[in-house]
């Protein structure tokens, strides 16, 4: 792979030191959004990646699951890659059914191409539509008849601008759809603000679902810790909020190991991140839906295997 013409940003590595969180999860609990990345020198990363992050491979993450008590989960393709999988299936073949995963699709993939990777474990595609990264809505409707007859749902990540830019056809969508990060809302901007409550309504649709992830690059918080409550608690109101409308349809993602994170101060701790998840929902009930049910309904985990 040849080097970039510029030098790319070098993203912060994740915590190395994991720690439990205060409560115990439930048996299957499922972290819906991880990547792994390389290791580089087996998995190359692409030539047309936006940044350099540092190795995180599927062992360090299994690591995570052990001490943490997560027992599923679902390895997201990241940008890094491209669209070439072969990471993600290698993490996929060697979980013993624990791990399934989202894939980042093009019109340069055949047929034959998206087969194989639903025959390795993939149940979903991924699309962006983001001013920082290549997608565009014509880009993701030209794959719609494709997620359609794999029988896949989509994962939408999206801005807040363009959740409002494209709502008629993000409302037209067949397949079940998860409109990731909470559709990257800025706290700061309220719980009225217009991308927020289009949301809430898209949620009283049974065709959408949206994932509690990513809050340490939603928060507006200044840094990681704060006085009054878990780290990043500005974006708390929110995640209760979507709860509230959708409990059914609500899941949750680390985002480890936090690729794209360049501030000291902002990658967050697994144990943190799990002990906010409680916060955010105080009723064992509910996190068994958000953490068990709700993916296993969506991605098809077997329920005998935890």
């Amino acid at each position: 792979m040849p080097p970039p013409s510029e030098p790319l940003p070098v993203a912060l590595p994740p915590d190395p030191n994991t720690r439990p969180p205060g409560w115990t999860l439930p048996a299957g609990a499922c972290d819906s959004h991880f990547h792994v990345f390389g290791p580089p020198d087996r998995f190359p990363y692409a030539a047309t990646r936006r940044y350099e992050p540092p190795a995180a491979p599927i062992e360090h993450y299994w690591k995570v699951q052990e001490i943490t008590g997560l027992a599923r989960a679902m390895v997201v393709q990241p940008t890094v890659h491209g669209t070439d999988h072969a990471a993600i299936v290698d993490a996929i073949a060697r979980s013993d059914g624990r791990l399934l995963g989202v894939a980042c699709i093009d019109q340069e993939m055949t047929d034959a191409d998206l087969a194989a990777l639903k025959a390795a474990g993939i149940r979903a595609g991924r699309f962006s539509l983001m001013s920082d990264r290549a997608g565009s809505r014509d880009a993701m409707a030209r794959q719609i008849d494709r997620i359609v007859r794999l029988d896949w749902s989509l994962v939408l990540h999206i801005e807040p601008r363009f959740l409002l830019a494209h709502e008629d056809f993000i409302r037209g969508l067949p397949v079940p759809t998860v409109i990731d990060h909470m559709a990257r809302i800025d706290p700061r901007e309220g719980l009225d603000q217009p991308a927020f409550r289009l949301l809430l309504d898209l949620l009283a649709d049974a065709r959408f679902w949206t994932k509690i992830c990513c809050v340490d690059k939603i928060s507006a918080a200044p840094r990681a810790q704060v006085a009054d409550g878990p780290p990043f608690a500005d974006v708390v109101p929110f995640a209760k909020a979507v709860i509230e409308a959708a409990p059914d349809r609500v899941i949750w993602g680390s985002d480890w190991p936090h690729g794209n994170t360049f501030t000291p101060g902002r990658t967050p701790n697994q144990g943190d991140r799990l002990d906010q998840l409680g916060v955010m929902v105080p009723d064992a009930a509910t996190r068994r839906a958000i953490l068990v049910d709700n993916p296993a309904r969506l991605y098809g985990f077997s329920r005998g295997r935890t």
